[in-house]
């Protein structure tokens, strides 16, 4: 087995991608970054190349005189993402689903089974996984920019997961419209995975719509 070895730049983005994600570094505010260059324990310059990579991914905006800031959470952003979603997603996961192999399915059903444990949870982890498990759904289409984009939107879109699941009961609900949206992409059937997925997406944006900037 291959050892993965990770430059200081790859921790540095990886740990700050995750504070942004689940809401620990507050938005519009500028990042001090010699306060955060000393808390991650690496120099100025992969702290800067992983912000820099971080804004690539839309979680970052710089300014001239300000630095580096948390991009603000927005309805106007969220029906923007979720609308993305909703595009690219659904035909996606059915073609995944028509050209699942048996390890595609036995992967979606680990990532489902981590999910499942996770149901009542609401922590990074469990967000976190609800996006390997979205993911894996349209990975056995082949479609590499579709995934590219769709990863990047599922960044974008994952403040805004966790903030929907806030409200008591709501990860158990989200819970199970994922399990027949896994149900349905193990049978094979394409048009119930692209219905279900669309549902799944507009609701969550719905939610949205209700708790955001009231």
């Amino acid at each position: 087995m291959s050892i993965v070895v990770k430059t200081l730049s790859e921790q540095a983005y990886e740990i700050i991608r995750e504070r942004i994600l689940a809401n620990d570094m507050f938005p519009a505010k500028p990042i001090r970054q010699d306060a955060l260059s000393q808390d991650l324990g690496v120099s100025k310059i992969p702290l800067r190349e992983a912000l820099t990579r971080l804004e690539q991914d839309g979680l970052l905006v710089s300014h001239p005189n300000r630095g580096f800031i948390v991009r603000p959470l927005s309805l106007a952003e969220a029906e923007d993402v979720f609308q993305l979603r909703t595009t690219l997603e659904p035909e996606a996961a059915a073609q995944g689903c028509k050209k699942a192999t048996e390890a595609d399915k036995a992967k979606l059903t680990e990532i489902f089974q981590r999910l499942q444990r996770l149901a009542y949870d609401i922590t990074p982890e469990a967000v976190t996984v609800n996006r390997e498990f979205h993911l894996a759904l349209s990975a056995p289409a082949g479609r590499n920019i579709t995934q590219e984009l769709l990863f990047k939107v599922h960044l974008l879109s994952e403040r805004y997961v966790r903030r929907h699941l806030e409200p008591p009961d709501r990860e158990a609900a989200a819970f199970r419209e994922h399990e027949e949206i896994y149900n349905a992409w193990m049978n094979k059937e394409p048009k119930m995975v692209k219905k279900l997925l669309k549902e799944h997406t507009h609701s969550t944006l719905l939610d949205l719509r209700g708790e955001l900037f009231e």
